[in-house]
């Protein structure tokens, strides 16, 4: 190892050190540029290893992962200041929409060969549609509505639920399709036609805007919470999976109260063990607050609704497509009133039946502070039969 290398090493150790001590990470990361100044990811890496390999325990480096996940992400903004960059949303957003045109440009091709069996398996194809849509609504939307530009949220997404109900019908409809050309008429050429469609509302409407309206950091929180819903067609850029498995595995350490406790007139609880606690009962949790703002959501492993980190602080009217607003807001209204202590929905979703339960949460003095909204999957519980004991 040649000396300089040597001293950026000894110098991370020290940092590391600073950090099992208490120096904030905020501080670390400036002591890091200051210090040790430009560093790849794959050199801290290196040294890391060095540095387990020499007896410094998995503890004390992981302490210095936190760091690494800001220095990332500060490479990360400097990219986002334009969209060729290949790792900017937009840019990923175009990759998608270019490959759904790949699978439209064959559909009209095996329309004109009235081949139903691939316009069957094409139609399949389109089903990430709904992964490039949802990322729009619950990512893009919001950080724009926090501009003050909400006619995606209002438009858009009402032609995104259209498209949605297009796909669904020519889906169910294509196999026992006797009159090709009926079903090419009605069903098929419209649904491409507003597929392409709303790529070139995309890319001539929707993109430019959000490229002018939104900051760098706003990019980067969307394409951080991006890589958490997926990608349609594409692979994601690899860069961020690293920063993604660094910012999970610390997110404990960075969350909670001062003295990292929480105490309830029952008993005291960690700030992590309430976490985890939270995001393993068997329900979606959404908490909308009395300014009518998403206040929080539970976060477990098999969410029925997506959510991201980007509907907190959003108007729960904006969080619903067009059609289904003035419902929401008539049930908050009856819950904020105290017409009505509940008010549940059931639906049923790919073969499974869901409960959605809506609850007023009032304090001992009887002030609204909000909504509760309780998502559950129930078809396994509406089997059950007799009795079964622990004994």
């Amino acid at each position: 190892m040649d000396k300089s290398a040597s001293d950026r090493k000894e110098k991370v150790k020290s940092i590391i050190l600073a950090l099992h001590k208490g120096l904030s990470v905020q501080k670390a990361k400036e002591r890091f540029e200051t210090e040790v100044g430009d560093i790849s990811a794959t050199e801290i890496a290196q040294i890391e290893q060095e540095l387990l390999t020499e007896g410094m325990s998995v503890d004390e480096v992981k302490k210095l992962c936190n760091v690494h996940a800001l220095l990332f992400e500060k490479s990360l903004k400097e990219k986002m200041t334009g969209e060729e960059a290949t790792s900017h949303p937009v840019y990923l957003f175009k990759l998608e929409n270019r490959e759904i045109e790949k699978i439209t440009a064959a559909l009209k091709g095996a329309a004109e060969k009235q081949d139903l069996a691939a316009v069957a398996g094409l139609l399949e194809k389109l089903a990430p549609l709904e992964v490039h849509y949802t990322k729009k609504e619950q990512l893009l939307f919001p950080f724009l509505e926090r501009e003050g530009f909400m006619g995606p949220s209002k438009v858009m997404w009402g032609k995104h639920n259209d498209i949605r109900a297009m796909l669904k019908n020519a889906l169910l409809t294509v196999k026992g399709a006797k009159d090709f050309a009926g079903y090419k008429e009605k069903t098929l050429a419209p649904l491409i036609e507003e597929v392409d469609g709303m790529i070139f509302k995309e890319e001539q409407i929707l993109f430019p805007a959000a490229i002018e309206k939104l900051k760098p950091e706003d990019w980067l929180e969307i394409l951080k919470q991006g890589s958490e819903l997926g990608y349609a067609f594409i692979e994601g850029p690899k860069e961020i999976d690293g920063l993604m498995k660094e910012l999970k595995a610390n997110l404990c350490a960075e969350t909670g109260t001062a003295d990292g406790y929480v105490d309830f007139p029952t008993g005291r609880v960690g700030v992590n063990e309430l976490m985890v606690v939270l995001n393993t009962l068997p329900v979606d949790i959404t908490f909308v607050g009395a300014d009518n703002r998403v206040k929080y959501f539970s976060e477990s492993n098999d969410r029925i609704f997506v959510r991201t980190k980007a509907v907190i602080g959003r108007e729960v009217k904006n969080c619903h497509p067009p059609q289904s607003v003035d419902r929401v807001m008539t049930v908050v209204d009856e819950l904020r009133s105290g017409r009505s202590k509940s008010v549940d929905f059931w639906l049923n979703i790919k073969g499974r039946t869901v409960y959605i339960r809506y609850f007023g949460i009032f304090d001992g003095n009887k002030d609204y502070l909000g909504t509760l909204e309780v998502t559950q999957d129930i078809t396994e519980i509406q089997k059950l039969t007799g009795e079964k004991r622990l004994l």
